[in-house]
């Protein structure tokens, strides 16, 4: 509930992401299939769809599926308004006869099964993400809405994932608002980048939707804003556990003159801007005091003026937080700013000073951190913004949605590029575990196989070439695929964001070091059983064209 200022009570409205979520969401392909399905009397048949990629972005060798809360809320709520139909009437051709807009009228997805792997799980090419059967218009409706809400999520969460290992235990927050794909976008960038390890965002909103961890700051804007000392009209600042307020303004200048000292440095050479800057913001916002020191120059002043500040802020009881790097050698200046941190805790006996946190942001990628790392750095979290929402590496997942049956008859489709042919019928997967509890390989099998057993040996091939195949004894099997929509209902909870973000951290753990690591990643096996083996290639012969040489 909302109270306003003269007292009356309203409900509050709340907007969540999945609003633009609906069938019109969708290449206007799919309509005109869908017509001339019924046109052909397809109404009745059923299909199977899977939804899959070919191969796992930004050179790594694993992905992680996200998406599926959408996906299942999208089937959960599929259905043509009377506005949807009146659109839909004006863009298809005037010879649609009019019954079949009373079809669509009709249609839900209650007919529909969908299965899928559990989300935050790792993923590699080949595997369905999502397995959708039901009636063949039904779910030929659904392939863009479902393909767009699992690419661009997966993606997101994969690349956050790898920003979280290059990070290790280093905080990460996800800055990428304004850099974002449209509103829409951004929504989708701040919810699975913190799915996939960020541990905040500065998109407001997002923290409000989705009930994300909030952070910010302040923009060199505002340090500019500032030109003397004497623009400071607050001056006064109370002690954090009460009483009369000090001049805070005398309190941080006084401190600044020891800092010069001690750091050979002439006032001269310190913005008495920046310093108005950072003393207005403190007086602000003194329990949370970080600030930006890179307006002007890092050692000279952004650090003079800060550590002056924060000192003062220290007499009277509050804990400054830190600075933030945004420019210029981002190593280097976070162990000179450390360096300052150090001695002004060992001069000033501060303990604390020296622990304070150093941000950095400025562009920085996957590479980029990695290479901190090589060199040697004090940060201690960084904000990502462009790298991490645009993902620049590799802009798109390029999942597919492909059908594998229909009325019980296996489906293939074949090409001159082997990578592009699709695995027919359908079908589980596995995944086998050694005795390591590390994954050995992820195995497709025809639905009607029994599954691989504990302790039971089974043929893994190659889909494609056929002298690659090796035995394997698994320790533990995990059914990949399961069922989350039937007969209209949803038939599991649903996981929610903290219990997806942890599940993204265990299912990487199942991963050998080799097949994680950014450089030169060991690929992961993804098998079919002895089975589907012959079952694809002899439909891949029974549908290839014989030549005819003349």
């Amino acid at each position: 509930m909302y109270r306003s200022s003269n007292g009356s009570v309203t409900p509050e409205k709340r907007l969540g992401q999945n609003c633009i979520v609906q069938p019109l969401l969708t290449d206007l392909y799919q309509i005109t299939m869908a017509y001339a399905y019924w046109k052909s009397g397809k109404t009745q048949e059923h299909a199977v769809f899977d939804l899959f990629f070919r191969k796992n972005p930004f050179n790594g060798e694993f992905t992680i599926f996200a998406g599926l809360e959408e996906c299942v809320k999208f089937v959960d709520k599929f259905s043509y308004s009377k506005s949807d139909i009146d659109y839909i009437r004006q863009v298809l051709p005037s010879n649609v006869e009019e019954e079949f807009y009373g079809y669509l009228g009709n249609l839900t997805a209650k007919g529909v099964s969908l299965y899928a792997m559990q989300e935050g799980s790792v993923v590699f090419p080949r595997i369905p993400m999502l397995r959708v059967e039901g009636p063949l218009i039904v779910v030929q409706l659904l392939e863009t809405t479902l393909l767009n809400l699992v690419n661009y999520a997966s993606l997101i969460t994969t690349n956050a994932s790898r920003f979280r290992m290059a990070a290790n235990k280093l905080n990460l927050f996800e800055f990428g608002l304004r850099r974002a794909q449209g509103p829409d976008g951004a929504l989708s960038a701040s919810k699975y980048s913190y799915i996939g390890g960020f541990d905040g965002t500065s998109n407001v909103l997002a923290g409000k939707l989705f009930n994300i961890p909030v952070k910010g700051t302040h923009a060199h804007s505002y340090v500019t804003s500032f030109n003397s000392l004497d623009e400071l009209t607050t001056k006064n600042l109370a002690p954090s556990k009460g009483g009369k307020p000090v001049d805070f303004v005398d309190l941080a200048v006084s401190w600044r003159k020891k800092i010069v000292s001690i750091f050979n440095v002439m006032l001269s050479e310190v913005n008495n801007g920046e310093f108005a800057a950072f003393i207005s913001f403190a007086i602000a916002f003194p329990n949370s005091y970080l600030a930006l020191v890179d307006t002007y120059d890092v050692k000279k002043s952004g650090l003079i003026n800060f550590s002056a500040v924060a000192l003062a802020l220290g007499d009277l009881g509050y804990e400054p937080v830190g600075i933030r790097l945004d420019s210029g050698d981002l190593a280097y200046l976070s162990l000179v700013a450390r360096e300052v941190f150090t001695q002004i805790s060992k001069d000033f006996k501060r303990p604390s000073f020296a622990k304070l946190m150093i941000m950095a942001s400025n562009d920085i990628n996957e590479e980029t951190i990695l290479s901190l790392n090589e060199q040697g750095h004090e940060i201690d979290s960084f904000g990502i913004g462009t790298h991490l929402v645009t993902c620049q590496k590799q802009p798109a997942l390029g999942g597919v949605y492909k059908m594998v049956e229909i009325n019980g008859q296996a489906r293939i489709k074949l090409s001159h590029d082997v990578d592009k042919v699709t695995i027919p019928g359908k079908k589980d997967a596995y995944r086998l575990y050694g005795d390591n509890n590390l994954a050995l390989i992820d195995l497709l099998q025809i639905s009607s196989e029994d599954p691989p057993e504990v302790g039971k040996k089974v043929l893994c091939r190659h889909p494609f070439q056929e002298s690659k195949r090796a035995f394997v004894t698994p320790s533990k099997v995990e059914n990949l695929l399961q069922l989350y929509w039937k007969d209209g209902k949803i038939c599991q909870p649903l996981p929610n964001m903290q219990e997806i973000k942890e599940r993204v951290v265990n299912s990487l753990k199942i991963l050998r070091p080799d097949i994680r690591r950014a450089l030169n990643p060991t690929p992961y096996k993804v098998a079919v059983s002895d089975n589907l083996y012959h079952y694809l290639h002899n439909l891949w012969l029974e549908n290839a064209p014989i030549g005819e040489l003349s």
